[in-house]
């Protein structure tokens, strides 16, 4: 079985975890794992993934505050435009000792998108998800939080910008580029009518 320390997503946090009150800064890049998304919306598999922040040791484990950015590929679902842009999401996650993880202990995960902000703090008597340390508490493994964190918050809608104007439904113009564009629409049970009163102008 592969060492914990080889895992490209392992984090050594042995100086950390001795006692309670310290801190660990963290400024890396991660290869996605896969399983990001879909071919629709979703982070390609190996790209770049930057975490930046700190883990913070408490008495029953680690306390994980991070920014994860990736790059996301997908299209606008009104304008069909391809987007490519780094996505970015806030979580402060618990990594409990294995002792504490034991007897049902657990803190909880929060984070905020590009809009809104959630604050969930370590010790929450709530269902969130928590990710292990290494028995000898040594090593943290971020890949599962990484799929995780970015999977559950990629757009279901994703926009090129949230006044998208969108497609034309009758010609597939772009009205992001001409928002004054549009069509004339004759209803075509007054079309009779309306050839009959130009023919009554017409004089004929």
């Amino acid at each position: 079985m592969p060492r914990p320390e080889y895992s490209p997503w392992a984090v050594s946090v042995a100086q950390v975890a001795s006692r309670a009150g310290q801190s660990k800064p963290i400024d890396a890049v991660f290869p996605a794992p896969s399983g990001i998304g879909d071919n629709i919306v979703g982070i390609p598999e190996g790209s770049d993934v930057h975490v930046v922040g700190s883990f913070d040791s408490i008495v029953d484990g680690l306390i994980l505050t991070a920014r994860i950015s990736a790059p996301i590929s997908t299209e606008c679902t009104r304008c069909l435009k391809p987007i490519n842009k780094d996505w970015t999401v806030d979580v402060t996650t618990f990594f409990p000792y294995e002792s504490a993880s034991a007897d049902g202990r657990h803190g909880g995960r929060g984070r905020d998108d590009d809009k809104g902000e959630v604050d969930i703090i370590a010790g929450e008597d709530e269902s969130e998800d928590t990710y292990p340390l290494t028995p000898d508490g040594a090593f943290a493994d971020l890949e599962a939080l990484i799929r995780d964190t970015l999977a559950e918050s990629l757009p279901l809608q994703p926009l090129c910008r949230e006044d998208c104007l969108g497609l034309c439904p009758q010609c597939g113009a772009d009205l992001n580029e001409d928002p004054d564009h549009h069509h004339d629409v004759v209803d075509e049970r007054f079309a009779s009518l309306a050839a009959l009163k130009a023919k009554l102008e017409s004089g004929e």
